[in-house]
């Protein structure tokens, strides 16, 4: 059996698995062969897609499920390290023993989003070589790529500082306390994952009761079938802090919260028609018997070229 007859099939890159957007792809294919056998052509494809589906119960009370899915493909490119003309049934034969080919492709340009994988979908990256045999099923071998999506670094909303504040007043029958307020700044919009947000706090706090400090970083994916008609969401919370209880009668309170993004956090997606990734620091004051204080900021976490690095 074919199965049989190749052994040891390995895709190794020269430098890195990590690619993006007009990158050339550089490495080796190697395989061991334990006869001769006949090949019509060794070809090597890249192609890039996103795809997501879920399902919900019905809205009529039956145990009837509504499925959805939508699947776009951003490219295809496939190329040949062996090809034969098989319009006169050609092959090539290749002996028992280990071969080695090196391979060179090009990734398009063009404005594609990160590779993720969520809980409804994914936006994948693949490098597939084929091996066609005459009278056979082609062999593939797949090997996954990662994708990165950078960020043009030349946006000055990216960096600017944020800002925001919000107050209430308790009321309590006829009695009102004094205000509880806050005020939020970050240093920047952008962020990497693996960097930890300075949070930087003011609290003052004029109720009679006390009041505690919550910081968390949320993800929301957001899955979309074509045209946006249905869609779903998924909010995890990837990292929380929880500061000192403020006080009744307390003003003034200064306060920096260190927040970690895990190193591990999927860059923020926004340019896939079926598949986003957004997220939110969000700092609240936490009140028994009222609904929390909020004060909500998107930020975006992404990669940098490397030529940014350098001008820095």
């Amino acid at each position: 059996m074919f199965q049989d007859t190749i052994k040891n099939f390995s895709i190794s890159f020269d430098e890195r698995n990590t690619f993006s957007a007009g990158d050339f792809i550089t490495g080796t294919i190697s395989f061991d062969l334990t006869k001769e056998i006949k090949i019509s052509a060794l070809t090597i494809k890249i192609k890039g897609g996103a795809n997501v589906q879920w399902s919900t119960a019905s809205r009529s009370g039956n145990l009837r499920r509504r499925n959805y899915r939508a699947r776009m493909e951003f490219f295809t490119y496939k190329s040949a390290i062996i090809q034969t003309n098989t319009a006169v049934n050609g092959t090539t034969k290749l002996a028992a023993g280990t071969h080695v080919y090196p391979f060179s492709c090009q990734l398009p340009e063009g404005n594609f989003p990160s590779s993720f994988r969520g809980i409804h979908g994914r936006i994948s990256y693949s490098l597939t070589v084929s091996i066609d045999r005459p009278w056979h099923l082609s062999k593939d071998f797949r090997t996954e790529l990662n994708f990165v999506s950078y960020i043009d670094p030349h946006q000055p909303e990216l960096w600017a500082p944020l800002s925001g504040s919000n107050f209430k007043t308790l009321c309590c029958l006829w009695c009102t306390s004094g205000p509880i307020t806050m005020t939020v700044s970050l240093e920047r919009k952008a962020f990497k994952p693996g960097e930890t947000v300075k949070v930087m706090c003011s609290f003052s706090n004029a109720s009679s009761r006390t009041v505690t400090p919550n910081v968390k970083l949320e993800q929301k994916q957001i899955y979309y079938t074509h045209y946006r008609t249905n869609w779903t969401k998924v909010v995890k919370t990837l990292a929380r802090f929880t500061g000192n209880p403020i006080s009744a009668h307390t003003s003034d309170v200064q306060t920096e919260i260190l927040l970690p993004i895990p190193l591990n956090a999927p860059q923020t997606i926004s340019n896939c028609m079926i598949l986003e990734v957004e997220y939110i620091i969000e700092v609240s004051l936490c009140l028994w018997g009222s609904p929390d204080l909020i004060v909500v900021f998107p930020i975006v976490l992404c990669e940098l070229p490397a030529y940014w690095y350098l001008t820095e």
